[in-house]
């Protein structure tokens, strides 16, 4: 999915922090917004594609989308 399609509520950017930082500051941000809206994670970690997929399946929050933009990671979350 192409993320210029994807509508996004909220805006994340996690480059400059280490894992597991990104998670825990998706997990505050997720908890902020409200059941539908969409999150975009900015990370450069390579584990962060991995941790953010286990994240959405163990909380049940939507992984719509993931891409790597050569050192960048985008990934996109819709709250449950």
């Amino acid at each position: 999915m192409l993320l210029d399609t994807i509508q996004v509520d909220y805006e994340l950017d996690t480059r400059d922090l280490p894992c597991p930082v990104p998670i825990l500051a998706t997990k505050k941000k997720l908890a902020q917004m409200a059941s539908g809206q969409v999150l975009r994670i900015r990370s450069v970690d390579t584990s962060s594609m991995q941790a953010f997929r286990g994240y959405a399946k163990q909380t049940g929050n939507r992984l719509i989308s993931q891409e790597e933009f050569g050192e960048e990671f985008v990934t996109v979350i819709e709250r449950r």
